[in-house]
């Protein structure tokens, strides 16, 4: 696969750091388009929606990198762990524009996490991002052991699969955006977890 040979040689150049710059730059760029009026009649709600939509695309990114290797040869495994906590720093902003310039009532938001079943589905998606952001470093990784480390990063499986249920429960009535979205974070799991389930039924015999 010359071509993606060559895709990597390229990226090899590409240092980390220059990821988390780049991926910083999106929400202050949607908040300067929702300050000027860009972002139409109702900017916090398409604000909100921008950013957690933004969140769930880099979490499909980051199921894609196994399977991408296997496909094509294109290796981005140097940059998950930096793709990985974008996903959290974008949806911390989807977070605080909801708790901060939507709500805005401390009151209602324990109400509109219980009564709302998508706001429900969201925080769950979000809890399970926080033990992956605050264990992505090395340190962790030495302290938890490779194993456990492994294991507890599965979370990832399912805080995707809760983003595309929120975003699907979130929208009026059955559109076809959302469940495209949802569809493929499915085919995405179905494809990382179908060898894994091979190797251990191969390990066991």
């Amino acid at each position: 696969m010359p071509i993606a040979q060559q895709i990597n040689g390229a990226l090899r150049r590409v240092p980390v750091w220059a990821v988390y710059l780049v991926g910083a730059l999106p929400p202050l760029w949607y908040f300067w388009l929702g300050l000027t009026g860009a972002l139409g009649p109702e900017p916090i709600t398409a604000l909100e929606r921008e950013l957690g939509l933004l969140g769930l695309k880099m979490l499909i990114v980051v199921l894609a990198v196994t399977p991408l290797r296997k496909a094509t040869g294109l290796n981005l495994l140097r940059f998950r762990r930096a793709l990985g906590l974008l996903v959290f720093y974008y949806i911390l902003w989807h977070l605080s524009v909801w708790l901060l310039l939507d709500i805005r009532d401390p009151g209602r938001i324990w109400a509109d996490i219980v009564k709302r079943p998508y706001i429900t589905i969201g925080m769950l998606g979000f809890v399970a991002l926080v033990p992956l952001a605050v264990t992505s470093n090395n340190l962790s990784l030495r302290k938890m052991g490779a194993a456990a480390w492994r294991r507890l990063h599965k979370l990832t499986y399912a805080a995707a699969v809760l983003g595309g249920l929120h975003f699907v429960m979130l929208v009026k009535g059955w559109q076809i955006r959302p469940l495209v979205y949802l569809g493929i974070v499915l085919l995405l799991l179905a494809l990382r977890i179908r060898p894994a389930r091979r190797r251990a039924v191969a390990t066991s015999a």
